[in-house]
């Protein structure tokens, strides 16, 4: 199969950035190209570009505008919510298991430092068991984080009874929604929450920058410390280009999401239905609750994941076996792990990941070529 044309099916890793993005960027470059922190017309200009996209990138997301920090991104709103709202020197975090290890890797330095962690109960579909939720240790609560899409099964969590012991407890509540943002309706305000993560290269913005959504007076110790930039949460001279591209692809979402999302769960059911008609022993984790439709983690029953990416790689088939930031690790996925699956079905795991770029003839060939590779791998049926 070598010569075939690409496709790519990881774009819960990244998205190709859309045209109009760069157009927008370049745009910046050329004509906001000075420090925002200069007080002289060319810094004044680059300060309106950068006050117009936080005021756009509030609106869509239900928030203030001062309420909006720019960030370089996921890992780095995470880590500022996570040490910035750790107001005492330890305490008891609360996380979901199988987070992102931008998070879990966090939580861990934390316990290091003398913090002590529980994780809220979930189910086989990598739902949180909310009937449970009351058996945790709430008066020793500091801290909670859970993420609100998955970005290995694109299972998306009810917040609400989580929200609510939260603030009945008065324990600050960090979402992860990186991989929900520019993909599925995320307003700040209804959900009531401390803080909000998100980044651009999620939804075919530009990489390097994201921004966290910090609830009004709320207090945060910066993460990175120097200039008064983001009214002293955030030191480090803004990159307007980057803040303007995500500000323009999270416009292009708003106005499509419709289409987009249509888009998206037929795709998804394509390849899903696909898949199963010509290789009914598949396993799809996650599949009985709400998901991303732009997310499909199959299960190879028996097969090794691991090589199976390879051939699917040389097969012109883009995807990967999990996270991308917990890429080159050998350790089985820890939220299949959670949701009790079989070793059989996490070792021979793919994630599938769509974007509105793709198109149903594209799903087409990769159900055709995914099929030619795994079926001869098949146990002979009796």
């Amino acid at each position: 199969m070598s010569g075939t044309d690409l496709i790519y099916l990881d774009n819960n890793a990244t998205t190709r950035i859309d045209p109009t993005v760069l157009e927008a960027m370049r745009e910046a470059h050329e004509l906001a190209y000075a420090n925002p922190g200069s007080r002289h017309a060319a810094g004044r200009k680059a300060r309106q570009t950068l006050e117009d996209s936080r005021e756009q990138i509030a609106e869509i997301l239900g928030a203030h505008p001062t309420e909006v920090i720019f960030t370089s991104g996921g890992t780095e709103s995470i880590n500022m919510a996570l040490w910035g709202l750790a107001y005492s020197p330890e305490g008891l975090i609360l996380s979901a298991p199988g987070e992102h290890p931008a998070t879990s890797a966090a939580i861990q330095k934390m316990l290091d430092q003398g913090w002590t962690s529980a994780e809220f109960p979930i189910d086989e579909e990598g739902l949180i068991v909310t009937e449970r939720l009351s058996d945790l240790a709430w008066n020793h609560a500091r801290l909670a984080t859970v993420i609100l899409a998955h970005n290995e099964t694109g299972v998306i969590q009810t917040l609400d009874p989580i929200i609510d012991l939260c603030e009945d407890n008065r324990v600050p509540l960090h979402i992860d929604a990186v991989q929900a943002v520019g993909k599925i309706d995320v307003n700040f305000r209804k959900l009531n929450v401390t803080a909000l993560s998100l980044t651009a290269h999620k939804f075919h913005g530009p990489r390097g920058i994201g921004a966290l959504l910090l609830k009004s007076k709320c207090q945060l110790k910066p993460l990175l410390v120097g200039g008064f930039q983001e009214s002293e949460r955030r030191a480090g001279t803004e990159s307007v280009p980057l803040i303007a591209g995500m500000a323009k692809a999270l416009e292009l979402w708003h106005s499509q999401k419709a289409e987009r999302s249509k888009k998206l769960t037929e795709m998804q059911h394509q390849f899903e239905s696909g898949l199963k008609q010509a290789l009914p022993n598949i396993v799809i984790s996650g599949s009985a609750g709400d998901r991303l439709p732009s997310t499909s983690n199959v299960s190879f029953t028996g097969l090794d994941g691991e090589a199976l990416l390879i051939s699917l790689d040389l097969a012109g088939i883009a995807c990967s076996t999990g996270s991308a930031c917990a890429s080159g690790s050998s350790e089985p996925s820890p939220i299949l792990l959670a949701m009790k699956t079989p070793k059989s079905v996490y070792e021979s795991a793919i994630r599938f990941s769509f974007s509105c770029q793709n198109t149903p003839e594209e799903i087409e060939t990769a159900i055709a070529r995914i099929v030619e590779i795994v079926e001869p791998q098949l146990p002979p049926s009796e």
